[in-house]
Formats: C-alpha cells, sequence, structure tokens
C-alpha cells in the first residue's frame, strides 16, 4: 500500500469467486435465500421506541437529550439503518414497492431521507466493487487526503459521516438520482420533520436526529464502517464482525456472508456460515467495534486509504 493513496489492483474481486465455490460445494444454501416480513415488526417496533422516547424527552434539557441519544438512541437509529438496507436488497417483502416504502418508513426515526437514494448507489456497490467510479463506499481522494491520519481529524470525520454519505454519490456515474421515488422519500420525510417540530417539540426533533449522528457516526457503531472494507489484515478485502452488537442490529456484522450472496436475508447469514465453514473460519474477524474504533482513531497507518481499488472494468 502507498502511503497517501489506495492500494491498486486488476485481479477480480474475491467475493463471485467463493460465492461460485460456495454454490458448488453447498447448492442447499440457495434455500437460505428469500425475504423476512417479521423485520417490518422489528422496524415498527424501533419507531414506536424511537418516537416514545422523544416524546419524554421533548422538555428535557439538552444535556439529557444527547446522553440518552448516544446510550440508546443510536443502538435504534443503526438498526433502522440496518433495516433500510434489507429493503434496499428487497429482502423484507416480495413486493419491490412494498421495500421501499419501508425503506422509507424507517427514515422517520432518523429525520433523514436516505432509503431511496441509499438502495440505488449501494447496488452499485456490490455490482461494482472497489470501482473508484461507480462505488461510494470508497471515499474520494482528496477526502481521504483531507482526514489523513490525524486522530482529531479521524473522530470529526466520522462525527459528520451522514453528511459524507450524502456527498459521496455525486462522483457516480450511470445513476440517476432524482425519480419520483427520492421525491417522495424527500416529501413523506421532512413533513414528518416539520410536524414534529411543531407539535412535539424542537428537543424531541434533536433526540431522534443525534440518534442518527451517533448511529452511525463517532460512536463504537460507526467502527461498523472500518469493519467491512478497511485493510487491517490485508490483502483480505472484506471482513465480518462476530459480536455481541449482532445480537441488537440483525446480523450486520456477517458482511463477508452478505456480499457473497446478497439475496440472504438477515436472519439467515448465520446459517450459510454454518453451512460453509471451510469459506469463512480461514478469514481475517473482528469481535469489538469499540476496539476497532481506537484502533481507526490512533493507528497512523489506518486511514481512508486504507482500501483496495479495482481497475478492471
Amino acid at each position: 500500500m502507498t502511503p497517501g493513496d489506495f492500494t491498486y489492483t486488476d485481479a477480480p474481486q474475491p467475493h463471485h469467486e467463493r460465492t461460485r465455490g460456495i454454490l458448488q460445494a453447498h447448492p442447499e444454501v440457495r434455500d437460505l435465500v428469500g425475504n423476512n416480513p417479521w423485520t417490518f415488526l422489528i422496524l415498527a417496533g424501533i419507531l414506536a421506541l424511537q418516537w416514545t422516547i422523544a416524546f419524554l424527552l421533548k422538555d428535557g434539557p439538552w444535556w439529557l437529550v444527547v446522553l440518552v441519544a448516544y446510550a440508546v438512541g443510536a443502538f435504534a437509529s443503526h438498526g433502522l439503518f440496518v433495516i433500510i438496507h434489507e429493503a434496499g436488497h428487497d429482502m423484507v417483502f416480495k413486493r419491490k414497492w412494498a421495500n421501499r416504502l419501508a425503506g422509507i418508513m424507517a427514515d422517520l426515526g432518523n429525520m433523514i431521507p436516505s432509503a431511496i437514494s441509499f438502495s440505488l448507489y449501494h447496488q452499485k456497490h456490490h455490482a461494482y466493487f472497489g470501482d473508484y467510479v461507480r462505488d461510494a463506499d470508497l471515499a474520494y481522494k482528496w477526502e481521504a487526503r483531507l482526514v489523513g491520519d490525524s486522530v482529531l481529524r479521524k473522530a470529526l470525520w466520522l462525527l459528520a459521516f451522514p453528511l459524507v454519505e450524502g456527498i459521496r454519490p455525486i462522483r457516480m456515474k450511470g445513476v440517476q438520482f432524482i425519480n419520483g421515488w427520492t421525491i417522495l422519500n424527500w416529501i413523506i420525510v421532512f413533513t414528518f420533520d416539520a410536524l414534529i417540530v411543531m407539535f412535539v417539540g424542537p428537543a424531541a426533533f434533536l433526540y431522534l436526529l443525534l440518534s442518527l449522528v451517533f448511529g452511525i457516526g463517532l460512536h463504537p457503531l460507526g467502527a461498523r464502517w472500518i469493519q467491512e472494507h478497511y485493510l487491517v489484515a490485508p490483502p483480505q478485502e472484506t471482513y465480518s464482525y462476530y459480536g455481541i452488537i449482532n445480537k441488537i442490529n440483525m446480523n450486520i456484522g456477517y458482511h463477508n456472508e452478505h456480499h457473497d450472496i446478497p439475496s440472504i436475508p438477515w436472519n439467515r447469514l448465520p446459517a450459510l456460515k454454518k453451512i460453509a465453514p471451510e469459506w469463512y473460519d480461514n478469514l481475517y474477524f473482528h469481535t469489538s467495534y469499540a476496539r476497532l474504533l481506537w484502533q481507526f482513531l490512533t493507528d497512523k497507518k489506518l486511514t481512508l486509504f486504507s482500501r483496495i481499488v479495482h481497475t478492471y472494468r
């Protein structure tokens, strides 16, 4: 890896080969593919929890809002993003339109209309994994240079990660982000935001917004973005997390398994690993988000450039 730049390779991404190998050795894995409508009940439960807490905090002091958002709301918000991810892969309901509506509904707990745009660029992340032009999961080069190896700048980058995720897709070619579903997403979520502020109060809105900021930002949960593809054990490109947070946030740590067969819903990903252990037991994995967060912040060799870029087309 060259300091100040990504690691480049013209080799194909590893997941396609592993997928073929798994399906040849274990054809029964195909039975895991499908959807899980019970995810919608989890979505309803998380929204009920978040809205109830927001209502209870509507007259609370700012410090209590911040504390509860970090300690409780972050986990709920991260769970909503997991459901947005599942809906983006059409793994909640069988109908595409129903999955789009489920994703928009999840946005009502995060206060930012992200579900539809996420589904668009996340599909490209799978199809063009590691392609700098088409994979918005990779940082901009100027972004990586700006953050560098500074502890403070890495922390601020994670704190601003919701904004970072919003501007990266601008780089992508061949994706139309403004469509009818995107506009509907904006209208519904921004209308809901206004109703929360007017009828519940700004403190309630602040709690929900901070839950989002902490849930995917400067929080142990934010280490998920480092866990998935940052080169902590090169040349391995994708890493799974097998810690306790999987029980709270719907197995989101099973990332190698997800990339290998993206059409397996969250509740069946552990079964994939159990059926085909010979493909996963030899891979490096994480067990602690808190430890990984500390490593990312303090290790000067671990930067936004610690990623592999595939140069093939």
